[in-house]
């Protein structure tokens, strides 16, 4: 009679432990708690008869029954992501959906697109455009591309690229009677800037620049979207305090001008993110190596630090 398969959460558990010699690590990988981790394992030992760990005051270690059962279980989940990987490659391969911020699908992503369709013209990007962090729980996103330390729980998080945070206006601002020509007569234009984790990007900037804060409390326009605040900036109504990667385009093609050299590196930047258990199918790692190439240019050395 064939043995019965013990509880798969026990199993998963137990190899994940085993391959860390952490529950903690273990917790962290597969986004429970490290209880949960310590009870499955409880549950898995004593379904099999057999103590796998030695809970010792130095951490883990495993038991000779556990260092004898751990080289098969091992092999046996790496099968399984092996084969998942393949069956959704297989049935899924010809479609990526990317989720990322508004602003930057519009201002960076789409311009750049072509490029990825001509290297793989069998896969059919998609993007998902929004505001709101996407669940990858819910289905339908294979990747998304996140803005801020890099640390989000039980997903892959690869770095692409930072910023770097200036003000641009159009050139029509160079000229006139208030034209600019020192941070100082920014007393005499409105300020445009983007509510939300860059919301004190002029308080930064004019204390870098040795001017008093109260500049950002007078004249100013907030926006939701950094790419209006962009498009106001191209029309004339202020001066935006820019970010790099949302105004890149802008300036090369003379639409705005950055009309001070001071820039600040900023320490949030762009991550492409993805679940780990499905990092590496092909599409995805196609799309990471593309983006990874795309963000490669060397960031302007003279750039002070906003922290």
């Amino acid at each position: 009679m064939a043995a019965r398969i013990p509880s798969l959460n026990g199993l998963k558990a137990f190899e994940s432990a085993a391959r860390h010699m952490s529950f903690t690590q273990a917790a962290l990988e597969l986004n429970v708690t490290q209880t949960a981790i310590s009870h499955q394992i409880r549950r898995l030992e004593g379904e099999l008869g057999v103590r796998l760990f030695l809970r010792l005051k130095d951490g883990l270690a495993l038991t000779d029954e556990g260092r004898a059962y751990f080289p098969g279980v091992r092999s046996a989940f790496h099968e399984l992501r092996h084969c998942t990987e393949t069956l959704l490659d297989s049935v899924h391969d010809s479609a990526l959906t990317v989720s990322t911020l508004v602003s930057f699908a519009s201002k960076w992503l789409l311009p750049r697109l072509a490029s990825f369709q001509e290297a793989y013209p069998n896969i059919d990007v998609r993007v998902s455009a929004s505001t709101d962090m996407v669940d990858f729980r819910k289905g339908g996103i294979d990747a998304a591309i996140r803005y801020g330390t890099g640390d989000w729980k039980g997903l892959r998080a690869d770095w692409l690229m930072s910023d770097e945070v200036f003000p641009v206006c159009s050139p029509k601002l160079l000229v006139g009677p208030n034209a600019l020509k020192a941070p100082g007569d920014l007393t005499h234009h409105t300020l445009l800037q983007v509510s939300g984790m860059t919301r004190d990007d002029w308080s930064l900037w004019l204390g870098a620049a040795g001017q008093p804060s109260a500049l950002a409390e007078g004249s100013r326009l907030t926006f939701d979207l950094a790419m209006m605040a962009v498009q106001a900036a191209i029309d004339g109504l202020g001066i935006c305090i820019g970010r790099s990667t949302y105004v890149d385009e802008d300036l090369k093609a003379g639409r705005l001008v950055a009309p001070f050299a001071l820039r600040l590196k900023s320490d949030l930047g762009f991550y492409l993110v993805t679940p780990v258990e499905t990092a590496h199918s092909k599409k995805v790692e196609a799309f990471r190596a593309w983006l990874i190439d795309s963000t490669r240019e060397a960031n302007t050395p003279d750039t002070l630090s906003l922290d």
